[in-house]
């Protein structure tokens, strides 16, 4: 195996594989390692710490321009750290790397020269790539807005497994993105095309891990089987196990009727919630909101440091008074992602689960439950 590559490509692919390789010491040493497969077409650099695996390829041309030249195809592994560092730090444009005997990659770039032990590419473990089951495409917009308006809400604790997932299902030409850790719910629906049904459990991080990969590209290709998430994209193949297990039913959580509504400026109530979340130190984060229809307060206390309140100027109220509390971190990033001018809460008491909406938007609603505290 044998190649002189561009030093910035190189470096970009092995970024983009090397969010897939776990830097602690892995059950299996060769994932510690890229697996670099080379041809006449390109460099592939695959990457995977077996739940995660992201395959990158470089062409060797494109257009007029050669990235690749040199080539003399094989495979190898080698340490997906060391090489990175390499790739990072050589002073030049381009940079050459010769495998010798199945064992020593030989890596030069400008003054420098490595030789790197690597590993014959048999004790790499079998990863799935294929693209099977059902397929869908999204533009870049589409997915940004799924992942950035629901994967926030997914749990962060692994004891219940299935809540780190979100749950995407489609049917009847909706595609419908839930997540939830109990506490709170977000759910999104883009339209896609009728004919497209599945259900499926994907880890919330990963898709969050996509959407960053995402960056540069106009739209991604999905593939759903019944183990594994495919994604890809421009030259790059992500591919994420999925997280067994039923998920909770939460289609019936949305309440259909409520007894009181709020509607008010986003970034007003922000500000408020943030400037009162100060003094809510011994109360993990909680909040309070006491409504009528001439008043909004936003208030907060601490029995070692004081309290603090703050009134809105500008809202509308509908309803019998009200007093509600809750998380504030779960209202904020409710609030931060419906990604609009104003908000509308709708209540059904103050101990029952209440909506956080967008009006003029009505594919993406949070839910967040109240915190008692008497």
């Amino acid at each position: 195996m044998r190649f002189i590559v561009k030093r910035e490509e190189f470096l970009k692919a092995l970024l983009i594989a090397g969010r897939a390789v776990n830097s602690k010491s892995s059950a299996i040493p060769a994932l510690s390692n890229f697996k670099l497969d080379l041809d006449e077409y390109g460099l592939a650099i695959t990457g995977s710490n077996y739940e995660l695996t992201i395959k990158t390829t470089i062409p060797t041309k494109v257009d007029d321009q050669e990235f690749i030249r040199n080539i003399e195809p094989g495979s190898t592994l080698i340490n997906a750290k060391i090489i990175t560092d390499m790739a990072r730090k050589i002073e030049s444009e381009e940079l050459s790397l010769e495998v010798v005997d199945s064992t020593i990659a030989l890596i030069t770039g400008g003054k420098i020269k490595y030789n790197l032990n690597c590993i014959k590419v048999e004790d790499y473990p079998d990863v799935d790539l294929l693209a099977d089951g059902t397929q869908l495409k999204l533009t870049k917009v589409e997915f940004s807005s799924l992942v950035n308006q629901t994967a926030f809400a997914a749990s962060q604790k692994e004891q219940r497994p299935i809540l780190t997932a979100m749950h995407l299902e489609a049917e009847d030409g909706v595609l419908t993105a839930t997540t939830t850790d109990s506490a709170r719910m977000a759910r999104k629906q883009i339209t896609v095309d009728s004919s497209i049904m599945f259900s499926a459990n994907v880890p919330a991080k990963m898709m969050v891990e996509v959407d960053h990969l995402l960056e540069l590209s106009d739209a991604v290709t999905i593939s759903f089987s019944d183990k594994k998430a495919l994604f890809e994209f421009d030259n790059t193949i992500v591919a994420t196990r999925l997280v067994v297990g039923e998920y909770p039913n939460t289609k019936n959580i949305i309440p259909h009727i409520t007894n009181h509504s709020l509607e008010v400026n986003a970034q007003d109530l922000i500000k408020a919630i943030d400037r009162v979340n100060i003094l809510s130190i011994d109360r993990e984060n909680v909040v309070d909101l006491q409504m009528n229809g001439d008043v909004v307060e936003v208030s907060a206390k601490s029995t070692q440091v004081g309290s603090a309140s703050e009134k809105l100027d500008v809202f509308k109220f509908d309803g019998e008074p009200l007093q509600i509390s809750f998380n504030s971190e779960f209202v904020l990033s409710a609030i931060r992602a419906l990604e609009s001018e104003d908000v509308t809460f709708l209540f059904v008491g103050e101990m029952k689960p209440f909506v956080i909406k967008n009006a003029k938007d009505e594919s993406v609603v949070q839910i967040v439950t109240p915190v008692r505290t008497y």
